[in-house]
This record gives structure tokens, sequence and C-alpha cells, in this order.
């Protein structure tokens, strides 16, 4: 029952990721806002999405486990509230904000707990089901936002995940235990600081590439500032007795490669789960729905392989499993680089849904490797700086996927003279330029996965943890 309530608690909470992929043009009307000001709602809800996480290691390492999924619920829930009943743009970003606090504390929690309450050899089959949550709800968000767009209201959209939220926090009450072990450690405020600033503004300075462009001021700036901080984040934590975030965990070799190959799926997933529903709409002339209902076939593979996988990992060890999926991930990314405007709509679902397959081979057992290759005091940190990894990198790989794909398009679009003069021709020279810039992108995800691809082969063969990893603190007595 505990890993249940976690199970539907976390899945209703890592769904907001994307579940307003589709509702942007329709909040846009409703509140009469522009494009850059909608984006806000996905933005801003990654962005402390984000800067959660490194907290959440702290977090959960000082309060009883228990009472902080409580209150990450509670949280989550009261933004719900206010984005569902929300009578203007302001308070429904406080919503989304509000949110992304509770699903930045819950998303890694859950992974923590299932990591310690599961023995090492059993871990696969726990990190199956939490790659269930983290992997098939963000896919079905744009599905669904369409679904509930086109049939009912956007506040549905929150509406119907408010009564399913005050069940699980009910349950909590109930079926939570405090299962990790805490100790009564001060916050280091300057690491926090550090931190957030850090973090925001690198997430920040990425996500606006696709608006701005890279020579963009604001770009720059932001990635300036977030570089800087971030370095001075990661020169005090090693400086530190007893950090605010354990960055000592890339000593471990096995780790540091799990958490490379973990980040490098991600930004395949991530990026090409949105250029895809582009294409759909642009060349194909889908709507928003029917785009993200030809991805739900690969959401619900991921669904069915995670479990699976997961069961596989306990037998055989991450490096086989990474190897062949790395290997179906590159075979169905492959393709994409040779689509034109009459390629068939079944064949790109089919394709995507072989990606997922492969995804779902990767993801999970690689995280579960790199976790079990540390001890079990650090593994809320090696969560932590694994989903900030995989946050920022998908963030990056997103950025430079919309860039080539902005960039390519720009570059081979026909001169205005040629719409006056031959309109067709025009026509046809804009639509081989759209083509090229996905044909530029779908090159780069390759590039992507082959880069994953060899990384694979760094793994271990059987990844159980027989050794741990050697901590320098000051106080080695207490480290142990």
């Amino acid at each position: 029952m505990l890993v249940l309530v976690l199970l539907i608690g976390t899945f209703c909470t890592v769904l907001n990721q994307t579940i307003l992929a589709t509702a942007l043009p329709t909040l846009m009307k409703a509140f009469d806002i522009s494009t850059s000001t909608v984006q806000w709602l996905t933005t801003g809800f990654l962005m402390v999405n984000g800067v959660m996480i490194p907290v959440s290691a702290w977090l959960s390492t000082r309060f009883n486990t228990k009472w902080l999924y409580l209150v990450a619920m509670c949280i989550f829930e009261v933004g719900t509230i206010l984005a569902w009943s929300a009578p203007t743009y302001s308070v429904l970003l406080a919503g989304r904000l509000t949110q992304a606090v509770g699903v930045g504390i819950s998303m890694p929690l859950l992974q923590n707990i299932m990591l310690s309450i599961f023995p090492a050899n059993k871990r696969g089959v726990a990190m199956g089901m939490a790659g269930v949550v983290i992997g098939v709800a963000p896919a079905i968000g744009p599905t669904l936002s369409g679904y509930v767009i086109d049939t009912w209201h956007w506040r549905d959209l929150f509406g119907m995940i408010i009564p399913i939220v005050a069940v699980v926090i009910v349950l909590s009450l109930f079926f939570m235990k405090p299962v990790l072990v805490t100790t009564k450690s001060k916050l280091d405020w300057r690491s926090l600081i550090l931190s957030t600033i850090g973090f925001g503004s690198l997430l920040y300075g990425f996500s606006s590439v696709g608006d701005n462009g890279w020579t963009s001021k604001i770009v720059l700036s932001s990635l300036g500032i977030g570089i800087v901080l971030i370095a001075i984040f990661v020169w005090r934590q090693l400086k530190m007795g007893k950090p605010f975030l354990e960055l000592r965990v890339f000593k471990s070799v096995e780790f540091t490669v799990a958490t490379a190959l973990s980040s490098i799926v991600m930004v395949a997933m991530v990026a090409v789960e949105m250029i895809i529903p582009l294409y759909l709409q642009l060349v194909h002339g889908m709507s928003a729905f029917h785009s993200g209902l030809l991805l739900l076939p690969g959401a619900l593979m991921m669904a069915v392989m995670s479990p699976i996988t997961g069961r596989a990992f306990d037998r055989i060890g991450a490096k086989r499993l990474s190897i062949a999926g790395l290997f179906l991930l590159m075979s169905g990314t492959l393709p994409f680089v040779m689509i034109t405007k009459q390629t068939p709509i079944l064949y790109i679902t089919f394709l995507y849904a072989v990606r997922m397959f492969g995804i779902s081979m990767v993801m999970m057992p690689a995280t579960t490797a790199g976790m079990n290759a540390l001890p079990v005091q650090l593994i809320s940190h090696g969560t932590a700086v694994n989903n900030t990894v995989r946050q920022i990198a998908s963030s990056i790989g997103t950025a430079i996927m919309v860039s080539v794909l902005s960039n390519v398009t720009k570059g081979g679009m026909p001169g205005k003279d040629l719409l006056k003069s031959d309109p067709l021709s025009y026509k046809v020279e804009a639509l081989n330029a759209t083509m090229s810039g996905y044909h530029g992108a779908f090159w780069l995800a390759v590039a992507f996965c082959l880069v994953g691809f060899i990384t694979a082969f760094f793994m271990k063969d059987k990844s159980v943890r027989t050794k741990e990893v050697s901590v320098s603190l000051r106080d080695e007595k207490e480290a142990e």
C-alpha cells in the first residue's frame, strides 16, 4: 500500500510537467495573453521543479519521510486548486509554480524510498515501477491535454486531479511510513541560494533559446550567471565536510557513467517528443489532440515495458539491456532523417513506439545501476544529482534541437520576392526548407543516440552494490 500510494501520488504530480502541452493556445484566448507570456506556465514550472530537486536531498535526510511526502502532496494540491479556480493569469501562474514545488520534492522522494526499501537485487523491479510514473506520465500529458481541451474545459485539466490527490493525502496518513533515516543537519543557506539562482538561471537561459536565439542578451546573460554560480556552488560543496549536495558521488565511475547514459536517453526522449508533434501539426496539418494521440502507443509501450525491463535488470544487469535499448533507439530514430510530407502517419507512430521501447530498456535500469553503486547513506544525494543532471541535460538538448530546426529552416527559406513572382515555387521551396530543418534536428537526435550507445559499453556487466564509494570528508568516522 505504501508503494501504491507513492506511485499514484507521484504519477499525478509528474503528469503536470506536460499536461498543458496542447492547451496553451486555449489559455492565450481565455486570458488574452501572448505566446511568450503563456509559455511561462511550462517554463516556470520546469524551472521551479529543477531548482527544488537539489533541495530534496537535504529535505529527505532531515525530515520524517511520511510527513515530508504529505507536505509535498498538500503543496501540490493547493497549487492545483489555485490553477483550477484561477480568475486571472497571475493566479494560474502562481498555482503552477506552487505545483512545481510539490513535484520537485515528491519525484526524487519516490526514487529514494523505492531504492531504500528494496534490496539491491530487487531494485530493478522497484525502479521499473517508478519508471512507469516518471517516464509515462509526461508522455501521456499531451494526449490527455488535447482530449480534455477538445471535450470539456481547460479547468478540467486541474479539476480531474484534485480528488485523486485528496484521496492520496488521506491514504498517506495511514499507509506512509518514515522509512528513510534522518539526521538533524543544518541547512546551508549559501548553498541553497547559489543552487536556486544558479540552476534557475541556467534552465531559464536554455528554455529561452527557442524564442530568442543563442545570441540573445537574455540567453547569454542567463547562461553566464548560471554557469558562474553553479561553479561556485560546486566548489563550495567539495570544500564542505557536510555538503548541501554530495557531489563526491561522481567518484563512483559506475554512477557517473549511469548518470551520463540516463541523461543522454532523457535528451533523446524529451527533445524528439517535442519535435514530432510540430512535424505532424505543421506538415501534415493535424490537430493538437490527434498529434498527441499518435504518441500514445509509444507511451503505453513504455508503461508495459518498464516493469519487464526492471525484472530483466535484476537478472542480467544494465549493460546488455542498455546496449540493446540504445540500438533500438538509434534504429527507431535514424528513419526520421528521411521523412517527407508523404510519410505515412502509421509509420511515424510505429517508429516512435520502437524508440520508447528502447528508452524503457535504458532509462531506469541505468539509473538503478548507478544507485546500486552507492552506499545507502548517499542514495538521496545520488538521486538528487541524477535528477538535476537529467533535467539540465533535457533542457540543453531540447534547446539545441529547436535551435537547429529553426536555423536550418530559416537558412533554406526562399526570398520574399519569389512569393510574388512564383507563389507555387515559393510554397515548394518553403516546404523543402521546413523538411530540411526537421532532418537536421533528427540527425542531431541520432548523434545523441550514438553517443549513448558508445557510453553503454563502459557500464559493468552485472550491477550489484558490492562496494561503497569512498567519500573524502573531514570527519571519516561520521562519514561511515
